[in-house]
This record gives C-alpha cells, sequence and structure tokens, in this order.
C-alpha cells in the first residue's frame, strides 16, 4: 500500500510518477505498517457497527474491550488469539419457538482487534449481556526504560584496553 498510496497523494497534488520515485526512500521499513493500515482501512469499509464495544483504559497497564451481546451465551461465543489478532466470534441461535413476531435481530458477528506486541489477554466474562476482555500491557525487563550510571575518570575505557590486550 506504501507506493500505491503515496501515488494516489501525488497524483492528488498533481505530481508526476517520477516525483514518486524520489520519495520512495520514506518508505523503506514501513511496508507492514502500511499494509496493516489498508487492511484496517478495508476492514472499517465493510464491517457492520454490530455488536457495539467501547475500549476502556483501566489504568497504565490495564485495559478492557467491552462488547454488549445481549442474548448470547457462553456457548455461542468464540473468542481467539492469533498473530495479534483477537477474534471475537458470536454464532446467533433460531428462537423460532412460540414466536409470533420478531422484533430483535438475531445476528451471527465476528470483531477483530490487532493487539500491540505487548498486549496479554487475561481473561473473558460475560455478565447480564456484556462481554468484557480483559487485557494487560506486560513490558519485557530489555524494554523498559533504564538508568545508565555515568563513570568518571576513564574507568571504562581503561576496562575494555584491558580486555583487547588480554
Amino acid at each position: 500500500m506504501g507506493l500505491h498510496y503515496l501515488t494516489l497523494l501525488l497524483k492528488e497534488e498533481n505530481m508526476d510518477a517520477t516525483m514518486a520515485s524520489k520519495y520512495d526512500h520514506f518508505f523503506v521499513g514501513v511496508d507492514r505498517l502500511m499494509k496493516q493500515m489498508d487492511q484496517l482501512h478495508t476492514q472499517q469499509l465493510s464491517s457492520t457497527k454490530y455488536p457495539p464495544y467501547n475500549i476502556r483504559r483501566v489504568d497504565d497497564e490495564n485495559y478492557s474491550i467491552e462488547m454488549a451481546i445481549a442474548g448470547y451465551q457462553q456457548e455461542d461465543l468464540d473468542i481467539t488469539l492469533e498473530d495479534g489478532k483477537l477474534t471475537i466470534s458470536g454464532t446467533a441461535k433460531e428462537d423460532g419457538d412460540g414466536l409470533l413476531y420478531k422484533g430483535i435481530a438475531n445476528r451471527s458477528f465476528t470483531r477483530q482487534f490487532t493487539l500491540a506486541d505487548t498486549i496479554e489477554v487475561e481473561g473473558a466474562d460475560l455478565s447480564n449481556g456484556m462481554l468484557t476482555v480483559s487485557l494487560r500491557n506486560v513490558i519485557p525487563d530489555h524494554k523498559k526504560p533504564k538508568k545508565i550510571p555515568v563513570e568518571t575518570g576513564g574507568k571504562l575505557l581503561q576496562a575494555d584496553t584491558q580486555l583487547l590486550i588480554e
């Protein structure tokens, strides 16, 4: 999508294709991000607004996805996490016994959420027609900020010199 998006952008600005090639180097390594943005855009255009949901920040490390799915039971739901995509699906069951009028929609759904690499799914709870999926942002120790002490007197350089001599 990167080059395609850039070409469309340049066409809107009345620039030719030779100018697009000047900007190609800005998109090196960004192709994965551009592909995800394109998928998200396509998904938004093709998806319905059902079921409605909220994404809540509980605190600095915890989030939740709240989804209104009245009428669904635990056995009707399927929640999976694969390659950073959380998929929540619900299968509708026909309820025709004694029904004279059907004004409540009964339909299946699938919602997908792309999670950051540091997000872990803690669990899910279904209560009073609300599905709550608990998420935790777990940052590995090697990615957390750390304080680097400042040495004086060239101690660090002397230690490196000795290692090179040996």
